[in-house]
């Protein structure tokens, strides 16, 4: 489901409605609950159906991490695919990013974005920049659809290029990535960047290099980001702008039947939380 304008204005509804959690769906075969199904994909698509349905009342967007899925072969793209038309059916008015991570050059990319955007049915996907503006092309391109180029980012080791200065003021990779697709890659207003939330300092400057542009919060639940920081030095002037994504501590807020209650309630505390 799309608008006029474009996939991020349809978030920005949601935030406006008090919506404002990113649902990661990033299904570990070894932490689900027992009793959902006789296979592992059809396990998977349980479990994520029911976090989907418990979750709706406070989720934005719901975020599916491919390689979780993808691991499982062809049985796990299609749960992928299984679970991306449910919340589109069931859930019509949310918005469905599928965390894939691609870049290539631009003619594979091309059946990148037709995978994600066509074949899996979702709105918005992740993509790296290293290659740069021209290869990601066929999904900037896509009017009706989001990318999210990673920027900054919250795990080990990313400074090793990413902290890396450059450009004649020597500011950092990230900050260059985030400032050339602002300026130079948003021409349809269908981008967003990635920042890391233990590292809020790093969030504070990608915020004022993109403006209002939505930024994808990585690292608030089990990574133990700074909520309160992120916040402070994140938050857009025009709209929530925080694609604020929590994936284990909403997933496996309980490993028993009371997992999707479970989930509903640690989702209702991230959203209060993100709403102070």
């Amino acid at each position: 489901m799309t608008t006029d304008g474009g996939i991020y204005e349809l978030m920005r509804r949601q935030w406006s409605q008090g919506r404002l959690v990113c649902v990661g769906l990033d299904p570990d075969l070894s932490r689900l609950p027992v009793g959902l199904g006789a296979d592992d994909a059809g396990r998977v698509t349980v479990f994520c159906r029911e976090i989907a349905d418990a979750t709706a009342e406070f989720a934005a967007a719901f975020k599916l991490n491919s390689a979780f899925f993808e691991r499982m072969g062809v049985p796990g793209v299609q749960a992928l695919e299984r679970t991306i038309t449910y919340i589109k059916q069931a859930h019509p008015d949310r918005v469905v990013i599928v965390d894939a991570k691609r870049g290539d050059i631009d003619n594979t990319n091309l059946y990148y974005a037709e995978a994600v955007f066509d074949t899996w049915g979702a709105d918005v996907v992740t993509v790296h920049p290293y290659m740069g503006r021209e290869s990601l092309e066929p999904f900037l391109r896509r009017r009706d659809k989001g990318v999210i180029v990673m920027g900054a980012n919250s795990c080990a080791g990313v400074g090793e290029f990413q902290d890396l200065p450059v450009g004649p003021e020597g500011i950092p990779l990230y900050e260059y990535v985030c400032r050339r697709v602002a300026g130079n890659w948003n021409h349809l207003g269908n981008c967003a960047v990635t920042a890391g939330a233990t590292e809020p300092a790093k969030l504070a400057r990608i915020r004022e290099a993109v403006g209002d542009m939505p930024i994808l919060l990585l690292g608030l639940g089990a990574q133990g980001g700074d909520i309160d920081e992120c916040l402070r030095v994140g938050k857009a002037q025009g709209s929530f702008g925080l694609i604020a994504n929590s994936s284990r501590a909403i997933l496996y807020a309980s490993s028993g039947s009371d997992f999707a209650q479970a989930a509903h309630l640690a989702a209702a505390r991230f959203n209060q939380r993100l709403s102070e």
